[in-house]
């Protein structure tokens, strides 16, 4: 039986449209997300991902429309939505374990409970062994990890995810996509995860969601049909790499030939 509760999204974007003078990020975008669902937001550079990602964590504030957490309108960014960027923004001359306990010692938490915190949240991210290391002693990987490890110990109902693993060799980026579902399925915060790699996508998400660019917009909402967990060297995982690959293409045509007209 659905319930009202259940009815409502985690997120939604109801006609979004953000503008910077005559440049159009973003046009009339609208998106529902489900309450513990991993969504990719894919497509090519220029398309709005990082701007609609930004929108949803308060970072930017849309032109037109509305950005919705769990019902209630976003203004500003608040603690129920962590980000996880690129780049990984961490404290120089806090140790690992002080990163992680940041956010929650600007809320007062005790030191008893912010040593609980992130002892755990360094625990999933397999760098518990390393807590009294500063950034500059740890390879990229860790330090995504704990950039992650810091979003979460915030608790946070949605974790927001721009190509957090773009810098990343290739082997190195698989790890790190295999810990994460392993978080996400532990803890089950609904996230939104900004890719250019369809095989990412595909790997990660229970929904994709392909973007144009020229301006900004969702193209195509696409179910990932692939049951967990995936194997990359399938058939079944190669059969939808494809059929989003000629999504990409075809959105990649329109655009340009949008762009040319503009």
């Amino acid at each position: 039986m659905t319930t009202m509760k259940d009815a409502v999204p985690k997120v939604a974007a109801r006609g979004v449209s953000v503008s910077y003078g005559s440049l159009h990020a973003l046009h009339d975008v609208s998106l529902e997300v489900r309450d513990g669902s991993f969504v990719c937001l894919l497509g090519p550079s220029g398309c709005g991902k990082t701007t609609l990602l930004n929108a949803i964590a308060g970072f930017v504030a849309p032109s037109s429309g509305e950005i919705l957490a769990d019902g209630a309108r976003v203004r500003a960014p608040g603690a129920d939505r962590g980000m996880v960027f690129q780049e990984y923004a961490l404290f120089p001359w806090f140790t690992i374990e002080e990163n992680v306990q940041y956010g929650p010692r600007l809320r007062n938490v005790d030191k008893a409970r912010l040593t609980e915190i992130s002892d755990h949240y360094l625990e999933l991210v397999h760098l518990a062994a390393i807590k009294h290391r500063y950034p500059n002693q740890l390879s990229g990987g860790q330090r995504q990890r704990v950039a992650i490890a810091r979003a979460l110990a915030n608790q946070p109902n949605i974790l927001l995810m721009d190509e957090p693993f773009g810098a990343l060799d290739a082997m190195t980026r698989e790890a790190l996509q295999e810990e994460l579902l392993n978080i996400w399925e532990a803890e089950r915060r609904t996230c939104l995860f900004v890719t250019h790699s369809i095989g990412e996508a595909v790997f990660l998400a229970d929904t994709v969601v392909i973007m144009q660019a020229h301006p900004g917009r969702i193209q195509i909402v696409m179910e990932n049909p692939l049951p967990r967990p995936r194997d990359r060297t399938s058939d079944a995982f190669f059969s939808v790499y494809r059929q989003i690959d000629e999504y990409l293409r075809a959105t990649h045509v329109s655009s340009s030939v949008a762009a040319a007209v503009a």
